[in-house]
């Protein structure tokens, strides 16, 4: 019992959880700033997983990994800001132009992987390049603290650095104070001169810029390929982290943290030789106790 313990008591696992949560920490941030505004991105599956797919087929054909980055936040953007353009513009209801969207990248990115390998499961075949992991000085020689934090892939470090970005942008500047006027009160900041639909669509495209950044890191820091579906949820299991901080950025960060918690212990219980069925369902679990208990304490300060 003690060795089993044990292995959640080591740097490896401290590693593991920053490692596994760097996803859903950039999708749970970038669905805080549409959220604020008042338009959650129900499209962050899918639009993390084109931008996954763009990030491997560009370094692959480009021969650089931060031109298919580049890609990979191109796509998230241009993906958020279709369905920003026909729910606020075309007038369809957002959740269901969010679903349509992610059914609609899982077909999609097969289609467009099989056109250029020839494959319907994955894109081995190419030789995609991986984002660079950085040692972080002075930090790398600190024993146990050194091996958590250091030799991370870059798009980690970004994520960590996008907490400190988006909290001062939505509390510190002009455009953080218009996407919370317009997600707390339309009316009220249209007739300030706000224009709100515009600000709407701009969160959408912020998000889907962050969406852009877990796809990258998925199939470019993660694994060094793009899997077909490798989101596996992981962009709904950011929107629960959102709801459960109240769309507050520090709150999300903690929530989303406890999902990657989650989420290392089944790796870890993986290699245990326990039932892979089970140990895959744990990160939904999460979910679903956490759901539970925010909709209780919300019952209960509501009445």
């Amino acid at each position: 019992m003690n060795s089993f313990i044990a292995l959640f008591l080591t740097p490896a696992f401290g590693y593991a959880i920053l490692r596994v949560t760097t996803p859903i920490l950039f999708a749970s941030l970038g669905n805080v700033i549409s959220d604020k505004a008042g338009v959650s991105n129900i499209a962050m599956e899918g639009t993390m997983l084109t931008a996954s797919l763009a990030g491997v087929l560009v370094s692959a054909y480009s021969g650089n990994a931060f031109i298919g980055l580049l890609a990979a936040l191109l796509v998230g953007v241009l993906f958020s800001a279709f369905m920003a353009y026909i729910s606020l513009y075309l007038g369809t209801k957002i959740i269901m132009a969010g679903i349509a969207l992610n059914l609609f990248a899982s077909s999609f990115t097969v289609y467009v992987l099989y056109m250029f390998t020839g494959q319907k499961g994955n894109s081995a075949s190419l030789a995609s390049k991986q984002l660079p992991t950085i040692d972080l000085p002075i930090i790398k020689n600190i024993p146990v603290l050194g091996e958590i934090l250091s030799g991370h892939n870059v798009l980690v470090y970004v994520a960590l650095l996008s907490i400190v970005v988006i909290y001062v942008m939505l509390n510190k500047t002009k455009l953080g104070a218009h996407i919370k006027a317009v997600g707390e009160n339309p009316s009220a900041a249209a007739s300030v001169g706000i224009n709100v639909r515009r600000v709407q669509f701009i969160s959408l495209c912020l998000s889907g810029l962050l969406a852009g950044f877990g796809g990258a890191f998925m199939s470019m820091g993660y694994l060094s390929m793009f899997t077909r579906d490798m989101i596996a949820g992981r962009g709904w299991i950011a929107i629960a982290a959102s709801a459960m901080g109240r769309s507050m950025v520090i709150p999300t960060v903690i929530t989303s943290f406890l999902f990657g918690i989650f989420s290392a212990v089944g790796n870890v219980l993986q290699l245990q030789n326990m039932p892979s069925e089970l140990i895959t369902t744990l990160p939904y679990v999460a979910v679903f106790i956490g759901i539970v208990g925010y909709s209780i304490r919300k019952y209960k300060k509501e009445n």
